[in-house]
């Protein structure tokens, strides 16, 4: 049986032990995903408030907008949270490549039996 959380319209998202939600971006014009990353409170908040996507680095143990050193950000036009308030979904407009390699998406290689192969950018990795 569903719960408040599963069907209400109060946001209670659920946080996970470290205190983090996981967050995909994808281009609200193509659908192409872009990247996945996690989300606290304090940038879940920020997003909402400057409609720029905002993360916890967990590798630096910090809060950071994305593009703040690269200027490549994620404009956010929607946000999508799922059915149990775990996961979070931005749909974006890119400025530039959303990859900290500089590629497009961080979802460039397919996984095959023969291991990783790269994916035609222009297939948007949706083929």
């Amino acid at each position: 049986m569903a719960d408040a959380r599963d069907t209400g319209l109060v946001l209670d998202p659920k946080y996970d032990r470290d205190g983090l939600i996981t967050a995909v971006a994808s281009d609200v014009e193509t659908g192409e995903l872009l990247m996945l990353a996690h989300m606290n409170a304090l940038a879940l908040a920020a997003t909402v408030e400057t409609e720029r996507a905002h993360f916890w680095s967990r590798s630096r143990g910090k809060l950071w907008r994305k593009g703040e050193e690269s200027c490549n950000e994620l404009h956010v036009v929607d946000i999508r949270i799922d059915c149990d308030q775990d996961a979070i979904w931005l749909l974006v407009k890119p400025v530039g490549p959303a990859c900290h390699t500089g590629r497009r998406s961080c979802f460039y290689r397919r996984v095959t039996r023969d291991g990783l192969v790269p994916v035609d950018e222009s297939d948007a990795g949706l083929a």
